[in-house]
C-alpha cells in the first residue's frame, strides 16, 4: 500500500516536471512596460530631454548673456540686441562675505555635495508631505546655476521635467567646473528682481555702487532675494526685506561666517535704497541698431533661439555711425523746432551700409525715416536726367538753352523757373548741372524722354513707382533716403548697381551661422558715362550749389548734388567719394515749408561736411580714386563752363570725354581783359582830342594841295 502511494507520488512529480507552465500575460506585459519606461527615462535624462546635453567644453565656455552682441565691421561693440540688466564680474571682485551670505541661505553644504544635496532633498520631501504642498525646495546653488543657464530655454516654470534636467545638468557642471567657477556663474546669472540679474547689477540697482563696495548688511539683503525676488525686494516692502536680511545674518552667525557679538549692530543697520535704479548704458543706441534687431528677429522667428544668444556682424562703422547721429541731431535742432532729419551712408563698392540715422530723437520701435520716409528729392534727382542723356549719346559739353520754358502737362501749362530767377542762356550740360539750372534740365529731359529717365533711375536702384511726367526732371516724385543714396552708387563706382547690406552675418551662441548676405553688384551704366557724370558733380561741389562743402573745410575728391523742393519742405545733399556715398535729408514729418531761406546747400550740405570731417576716413586702397576708363580722350577745359579753356579762363583742368562728345568751342565767357590804367598813366589824356583835331586839320590841308578838284 505504501509502495503504491510512493509510485503515485512519483508519477505526479514527473507530470509536474514535464508540464509547461504558461505565464500570466498581464504580469509579463506590465514588467516589460516598466522596463521600457525605465530605459526611456534613462535615455531622456542622459540626452537632457532628447535635446542633447552640453559638452564639457560648452559648459566651460558658457558666459551669461548681456543681451546679444551687435558688432561693427571692425568687431567693435555697437550695442545689444536686447536690454539685459546684468553685469558679469569675476569671483575675485565679489567680497568673500557676499559669497558666504549666499551660501549660508541658499546651499550651506555647497562645498561638500556633488551637485545634489540629498540630505536637503529628504528634509524637503517630508516637510512637503507633511504640509500637503510645496513648502520647501531642495535646489542647490549648482542646480540653480543649471536652471538659469542651460535649462531656462527648454522649460519655463517649476515642473518635474525641469527639476529632473536640473539634477542631470548639475552633475555635468560639477564634473566640468570647479566649485569656485560654479559659484561665479551662479552669482552672475541668478535673478535678483526688478528685471536685474546677478549680484553686480543688483548692487548697482539697489545701492548705487559696485558689489565690491557694499557692506555686510547690504550683502545679506542681496542674498535674501533669490528665494522670492518680487516678494522680498526692498522697493516693495522694506519690513519684509529687513526681516529676510536679518534671517540671512542669523544663518551666517550659525554657520560661523560672522561672530555673534556683531549681530545686534548688523541688524540695527538702516536699509538705504537707491531710488533711481540701474540700467545699462544705452546712449549709443540708434535707428541703425533697431534695424539690425528687426533683421535678427526675422531670422530666428519660429525657432527656439533667443536674441540674447546671437552675435550680429554688421557693415556699420562705429565712428561713422556716432558722427551721423550727432550731425542729424545737431543740424535738425539748428534748423528749427520739430524739424526732423535722416542720413544714410553706403560703401559704393560693396553696398555696405556704414551709417544710418532715422531721426533726431531715437526711441526703440519708432519710425525710421532713413528707411521708410518717402519725400521729394527735388534737384537731387537731376543727375539721373543727365545720366540718361549721357547714355543716349550726349556729352557733358553738349549745349542747351537755359531760358524760360513752358511745357504742357496734364492739360495745363507748366512754367518751371530757375531757383534764383537768373538764367545762363546758351550753356553746356556741365554748367547747367553745376548750377542746377531748372529750365535747362527740363529741356534736356524733353529731348531724352521721361521714360528713359525713369529707366535709368530704376536701373541705378530707385525702387519707387515713377510717373512719366515733365516734372520728374525736377524731382517731383517720392523716394526714401536709402533709395536715393543707393541709386547714386553707380556714379561713384564705375556704373555698378549695388544692393544695400546692413547685416553681413548672424551667428548663434555656439558659432552656427544662421544668416549671411553676400555682396551683389550689377553693371547698369557705361563706366565712361559714370565717370563723366561724376566729373560734372565734382564741379557742383567745387563751383556750384555744393560749394558749402569746401567752405566747411572738406577737401579731396568729392562729388555731390543739393536738392530743394519748390516750397522748401525738403532739403537734401547727396555727396560721394570713391569709398562712400552719403545723403542727408531734413524736413517736417508733415511736409510744410521750412522758410524762404531753406536750401540743400544751406542746411543739408553743412551736415554732410560735419559728418564727413568727423566720422569718415578715406582708405588708401587702389579703388579709392576715380581714374578715367579706357576709350576716352583728354581735353583741357574750363571746369566752370565745360568749354575748351582759353588763355584767359581762371580755371583750367584736364577732362576726359567719350570720342565724339568732346567740346569744340572755346570758352565764350572769358576773353582778353580790358586794360585798367592807373591815375598817373592817365595824365595828358585830356589833351588828346585837341591833338587829334590839330593833326586832322594839317592832314586835310596837305591832301587838298595834292588833289585839286
Amino acid at each position: 500500500m505504501i509502495r503504491l502511494d510512493i509510485q503515485r507520488r512519483r508519477a505526479e512529480l514527473r507530470e509536474l516536471w514535464h508540464r509547461r507552465v504558461t505565464p500570466n500575460p498581464w504580469w509579463v506585459g506590465g514588467l516589460g512596460a516598466a522596463l521600457a519606461g525605465m530605459l526611456l527615462l534613462n535615455s531622456w535624462l542622459v540626452t537632457c530631454g532628447f535635446e542633447g546635453c552640453p559638452s564639457a567644453s560648452e559648459i566651460r565656455a558658457f558666459r551669461p548673456s548681456l543681451g546679444g552682441q551687435i558688432l561693427d565691421r571692425n568687431g567693435v561693440l555697437l550695442g545689444r540686441l536686447e536690454t539685459v540688466r546684468r553685469l558679469n564680474v569675476p569671483l575675485d571682485t565679489v567680497p568673500v562675505f557676499v559669497q558666504q551670505a549666499f551660501i549660508a541661505v541658499e546651499d550651506r553644504r555647497f562645498y561638500s555635495h556633488n551637485g545634489t544635496d540629498w540630505r536637503g532633498f529628504v528634509r524637503a520631501f517630508f516637510r512637503n508631505i507633511k504640509s500637503l504642498g510645496i513648502r520647501e525646495g531642495f535646489s542647490t546653488i549648482t542646480m540653480q546655476a543649471a536652471r538659469n543657464t542651460f535649462v531656462v530655454n527648454q522649460y519655463r516654470g517649476r515642473t518635474l521635467r525641469q527639476k529632473m534636467l536640473e539634477l542631470r545638468l548639475a552633475k555635468l557642471m560639477e564634473r566640468s567646473l570647479t566649485k569656485q567657477e560654479i559659484l561665479e556663474l551662479y552669482l552672475n546669472v541668478i535673478y535678483m528682481g526688478n528685471g536685474v540679474y546677478g549680484v553686480e547689477a543688483a548692487s548697482r540697482d539697489l545701492f548705487d555702487k559696485s558689489v565690491r563696495n557694499i557692506t555686510l548688511p547690504e550683502a545679506a539683503t542681496l542674498a535674501a532675494l533669490p528665494k522670492a525676488p518680487s516678494y522680498y525686494t526692498p522697493r516693495r516692502s522694506a519690513n519684509r526685506a529687513v526681516n529676510r536680511r536679518n534671517l540671512v545674518l542669523d544663518l551666517m552667525v550659525r554657520q560661523g561666517y560672522v561672530s555673534a557679538d556683531r549681530l545686534p549692530a548688523l541688524k540695527a543697520t538702516r536699509l538705504r535704497i537707491n531710488r533711481e535704479g540701474w540700467y545699462p548704458d544705452q546712449s549709443n543706441d540708434s535707428y541703425a541698431l533697431d534695424a539690425v534687431r528687426a533683421i535678427a528677429d526675422s531670422v530666428i522667428k519660429g525657432t527656439r533661439l533667443d536674441l540674447s544668444e546671437l552675435t550680429v556682424y554688421t557693415a556699420l562703422d562705429a565712428r561713422a555711425q556716432r558722427a551721423a547721429d550727432a550731425a542729424v541731431r545737431r543740424r535738425a535742432a539748428a534748423i528749427g523746432r520739430s524739424v526732423e532729419g535722416a542720413m544714410v551712408a553706403i560703401d559704393p563698392r560693396t553696398g555696405d551700409i556704414r551709417a544710418l540715422s532715422g531721426g533726431r530723437r531715437f526711441k526703440r520701435g519708432t519710425f525710421n525715416r532713413a528707411l521708410y520716409a518717402k519725400r521729394q528729392p527735388g534737384s537731387a534727382f537731376k543727375p539721373f536726367v543727365y545720366a540718361a542723356a549721357l547714355g543716349a549719346g550726349y556729352g557733358t559739353a553738349t549745349e542747351v538753352d537755359d531760358e524760360p520754358i513752358m511745357v504742357r502737362m496734364q492739360g495745363r501749362t507748366w512754367e518751371p523757373k530757375n531757383y534764383d530767377g537768373n538764367y545762363l542762356g546758351r550753356t553746356t550740360f556741365r554748367q547747367a548741372l553745376i548750377h542746377s539750372a531748372n529750365a535747362a534740365t527740363v529741356r534736356v529731359s524733353q529731348v531724352v524722354g521721361e521714360r528713359a529717365i525713369i529707366e535709368t533711375a530704376h536701373k541705378n536702384g530707385i525702387t519707387a513707382e515713377l510717373q512719366p511726367l515733365p516734372s520728374i526732371a525736377l524731382g517731383a516724385l517720392e523716394v526714401t533716403p536709402l533709395e536715393l543714396v543707393t541709386a547714386y552708387a553707380p556714379f561713384a563706382n564705375g556704373g555698378f548697381r549695388v544692393k544695400p547690406r546692413l547685416v553681413r552675418r548672424i551667428e548663434a551662441g555656439d558659432g552656427e551661422i544662421l544668416f549671411t548676405q553676400e555682396e551683389e553688384r550689377e553693371q547698369v551704366m557705361d563706366p565712361r558715362d559714370a565717370y563723366q557724370l561724376t566729373s560734372m558733380l565734382r564741379g557742383a561741389v567745387d563751383f556750384g550749389t555744393g560749394r558749402a562743402l569746401r567752405d566747411y573745410g572738406v577737401r579731396g575728391m568729392v562729388a555731390g548734388k543739393t536738392g530743394t523742393t519748390n516750397n522748401a519742405s525738403d532739403v537734401w545733399f547727396i555727396g560721394y567719394t570713391p569709398t562712400i556715398v552719403a545723403g542727408f535729408w531734413f524736413g517736417f514729418d508733415e511736409p510744410r515749408s521750412m522758410g524762404s531761406g531753406a536750401a540743400g546747400g544751406r542746411f543739408a550740405a553743412p551736415a554732410w561736411a560735419e559728418w564727413y570731417r568727423g566720422g569718415w576716413r578715406e582708405s588708401a586702397t587702389a579703388d579709392a580714386s576715380w581714374d578715367p576708363p579706357d576709350g576716352m580722350i583728354m581735353r583741357v577745359i574750363d571746369p566752370t563752363t565745360g568749354y575748351l579753356a582759353n588763355e584767359w579762363c581762371p580755371s583750367r583742368q584736364s577732362e576726359w570725354f567719350e570720342p565724339g562728345t568732346e567740346p569744340s568751342a572755346v570758352c565764350p565767357q572769358h576773353s582778353e581783359p580790358i586794360p585798367v590804367w592807373e591815375d598817373d598813366q592817365m595824365q595828358g589824356w585830356e589833351e588828346v582830342p585837341e591833338v587829334i583835331d590839330s593833326v586832322g586839320r594839317s592832314l586835310g590841308r596837305r591832301l587838298r594841295r595834292i588833289f585839286r578838284w
